[in-house]
C-alpha cells in the first residue's frame, strides 16, 4: 500500500515536470509525455480504489 502511494506520487511528479518542461521549451513532446503519464496514473488509481471497494464488499 505504501509502495503504491509512493509510486503514484512519483508518477504525478513526473507528469508535472513534463508539463513544466513543455511550458519552458514549448516542445509538444513534453506535453504528450505528461498526458500519457497522467492518463496511466488515473487509470491505475481508479483500479486501486476499485480493488479496495471490492475488498470492503466481500
Amino acid at each position: 500500500m505504501l509502495l503504491f502511494r509512493w509510486l503514484i506520487l512519483l508518477l504525478l511528479l513526473g507528469a508535472v515536470v513534463s508539463f513544466v518542461f513543455y511550458a519552458g521549451t514549448g516542445e509538444p513532446r513534453y506535453r504528450r509525455y505528461g498526458l500519457i503519464i497522467l492518463k496511466w496514473v488515473l487509470i491505475s488509481g481508479f483500479g486501486f480504489f476499485a480493488v479496495l471497494i471490492l475488498e470492503r464488499l466481500a
